[in-house]
């Protein structure tokens, strides 16, 4: 499939679109009835990212009903630790468990070599999604950024503040060190393995980003991603990525001046003209309405949209949420939004 007219690549190329591409974080996913309906025939939501027919289908299903310029492939960031050897649940209402990893012993169990067999119904994934994809839309490949998979990995499952793993960065830096090289050296391979599987872009998710100080930010984000990219581009230097940084702040110039992404993610607390003033003037941005926003729908989704538009659509910008759509999300809101940013809704 080739992508002379995508205006997606385009923008990560630092061209300007009118109207911008759209897609959205988490747009296959639970507030689809069709998702829903696949999600009901695997035990698992582990067991849905693994089975390659089934992430496949749940991944185009978006694209059938809205025309959005991208497709995401349907995973998780924690595939990662699963390759690795963590043991890796999904509990439904509670979110992610994993055993913890805390110490030498826990570390040394991980096993890197193993890593490409278990990542290999993700790499099935993507070429079934291309082949199935509409013409011109290209896929994204994804990885979750090392310290917020390290996060996970420390804890054990989700929090609040990522207090444990906070605490083992400044309490065993070299184990902590171990741990991110770890992360860097499969997730590398992990990208790789999708860009070779037929991914045109990539996004690394750095969601815990914010709960780290500048000068952790800097050892933790921005070195380990940055030796990530330079990996991958030296393999596949066509290929562009976005960094998500969520909640950096006024951290997100420092992380687009120094680790050779090729656009960011702005969440939603980032004010738009800040993103145009600080962020746009260096490279492509994408983002930020609020998903809470696209659920309530009405004027004020409207008025909002419009508001990023006149802020950053005149530079290289990609519309998307400032976080994943929502389960609750009205489908209809999401057809409206798609109308909006396309200069079609009539009111």
């Amino acid at each position: 499939m080739s992508f002379p007219d995508s205006p997606f690549l385009s923008v990560l190329s630092g061209q300007t679109c009118s109207p911008p591409p759209m897609w959205l974080m988490r747009q296959a996913g639970r507030y689809l009835p069709e998702y829903r309906e696949v999600r009901k025939t695997v035990p698992s939501f582990l067991d849905l990212c693994l089975t390659p027919k089934l992430a496949a289908e749940v991944t185009l299903q978006p694209l059938r009903r809205f025309p959005f310029d991208a497709s995401i492939v349907f995973s998780d960031i924690l595939i990662v630790p699963f390759a690795l050897g963590q043991s890796v649940t999904f509990v439904e209402g509670e979110g992610p468990k994993l055993d913890p990893i805390r110490d030498a012993a826990a570390l040394s169990k991980l096993d890197p070599e193993a890593a490409p067999e278990k990542l290999s119904p993700v790499y099935e994934t993507v070429e079934r999604v291309v082949a199935g994809l509409p013409d011109g839309v290209p896929l994204i490949g994804f990885c979750g950024a090392p310290w917020t998979v390290a996060t996970y990995m420390v804890e054990g499952a989700g929090s609040k503040d990522q207090a444990r793993a906070r605490a083992l960065s400044y309490e065993d830096p070299p184990l902590f060190r171990a741990l991110i090289d770890t992360i860097v050296e499969t997730s590398t391979t992990y990208l790789l393995g999708q860009v070779a599987a037929g991914c045109r872009a990539l996004q690394i998710f750095d969601s815990w980003s914010g709960s780290l100080p500048e000068d952790a930010f800097a050892r933790w984000c921005i070195a380990p991603t940055r030796e990530i990219v330079e990996r991958v581009k030296a393999q596949a230097p066509d290929i562009p990525i976005i960094g998500f940084p969520r909640g950096a702040g006024p951290s997100a110039v420092r992380y687009a001046e120094e680790t050779g992404i090729d656009a960011v993610g702005c969440d939603t607390s980032l004010p738009v003209g800040w993103i145009r003033d600080a962020l746009q003037t260096l490279v492509p941005v994408q983002g930020n309405l609020d998903p809470v926003l696209l659920v309530a729908g009405g004027p004020q989704l409207d008025a909002r949209v419009h508001e990023i538009l006149e802020a950053l659509g005149d530079r290289p910008f990609i519309f998307n949420l400032g976080h994943g759509i929502l389960p609750e999300t009205p489908i209809e809101n999401v057809d409206r939004l798609v109308r909006l940013v396309n200069g079609e809704w009539a009111g």
